[in-house]
């Protein structure tokens, strides 16, 4: 069998790697075996760093919607179950919208939750 010297792919291999560390410190973004392990980790940083972004924008969402339902005289917990009671289904990214830019909207909201309480309560 003849022998392979992998010249072009090895070539085009660093030069990815190296390419994607252009702007790292020192070593990490002109020599390939440290930069190799700085793309891993940022790479890896990355993959996390997406999944964190979602949990920290619910975070946000649920923040807001609680300061925007205290003002109606309910708390967090009392407004999601007096909308799901309700009928309502919006998201909290839509109701932390409606909590920033229409608070009137929102009150509406809030009043929808409050009479599917106390119904619930009356019930109960």
């Amino acid at each position: 069998m003849p022998r392979v010297k992998r010249g072009t792919k090895r070539r085009a291999k660093r030069k990815k790697i190296l390419k994607r560390a252009s702007g790292y410190f020192l070593t990490k973004s002109k020599l390939y075996r440290s930069a190799k392990e700085a793309v891993d980790r940022a790479l890896k940083f990355a993959y996390s760093g997406r999944k964190q972004k979602k949990r920290q924008y619910r975070s946000i969402w649920i923040v807001r919607i609680g300061a925007a339902a205290r003002l109606s005289g309910l708390n967090y917990n009392q407004f999601i179950s007096g909308l799901k009671k309700a009928g309502v289904e919006l998201d909290r990214k839509i109701l932390a919208d409606l909590a920033v830019r229409d608070p009137a909207g929102f009150g509406s909201l809030a009043e929808q939750a409050k009479k599917a309480n106390a119904a619930a309560t009356a019930t109960a």
